[in-house]
């Protein structure tokens, strides 16, 4: 997946980054502010994939106690953390865990990370296909179970002696509609079972033919 692949994950990324330091900066009162190392700040920031732009969230919520950050301290720890987030194999870590990317690695960095991130994302969308596709089929074949059950409580009410006419005649009726929909839904298993086996064979082929990125390349 190249970079412009990957935009929709960076644009999510970054409105995500922007909504939980929103969340965050509500939360820091004037002691936290008067008293933040910028530097720490900077460092987990960077060491959580947040883009440069976080700063100015910080900024805007202790700008109303007159504390202003301390800029260059900020950026120095965060250039820390982003040596350690900006790793290959924390980019397939976290592609693979269906996350998202900020575009917070320098352009040295990135390459390599979203090489990795790219990797994990694939192995993620074929396991959440997996995934799906059982779901919807255990879904079907819980319908199945219903309709069956239908079907035989049907029976019963039309043998039973103390049945009226109409509740006999509904209830042939009733099974006539569930017997054509067990047939459908019978014919919607066996296309899942055949669509979750191409899937899990995709995914098996995937992990015999890629290696989890572990180093810090």
């Amino acid at each position: 997946m190249q970079s412009a692949e990957l935009r929709p994950y960076l644009l999510a990324g970054l409105a995500l980054a922007s909504l939980g330091l929103a969340s965050c900066a509500t939360k820091l009162s004037r002691n936290e502010c008067q008293s933040m190392d910028w530097r720490i700040v900077g460092y987990e920031d960077g060491a959580a994939g947040y883009p440069g732009s976080q700063i100015g969230a910080h900024r805007k919520a202790c700008g109303e106690y007159g504390v202003t950050p301390d800029f260059d301290a900020y950026q120095a720890g965060r250039a820390e953390g982003l040596r350690e987030f900006c790793t290959a194999a924390n980019g397939y870590r976290i592609g693979a865990a269906g996350g998202e990317y900020a575009g917070a690695c320098p352009v040295e960095r990135e390459e390599n990370f979203l090489r990795a991130f790219s990797e994990g994302h694939e192995l993620y969308v074929l396991r959440s296909r997996v995934d799906s596709t059982g779901n919807q089929l255990s879904g079907k074949r819980r319908e199945l179970e219903r309709l069956q059950t239908g079907v035989t409580d049907n029976a019963a009410v039309a043998i039973d002696p103390a049945t009226t006419k109409e509740a006999r005649v509904a209830a042939v009726a009733d099974t006539a509609k569930l017997a054509e929909r067990i047939g459908r839904v019978k014919t919607e298993i066996r296309s899942g079972e055949e669509e979750l086996a191409r899937l899990e064979r995709e995914l098996d082929d995937y992990l015999a033919t890629h290696s989890p990125v572990v180093s810090s390349r």
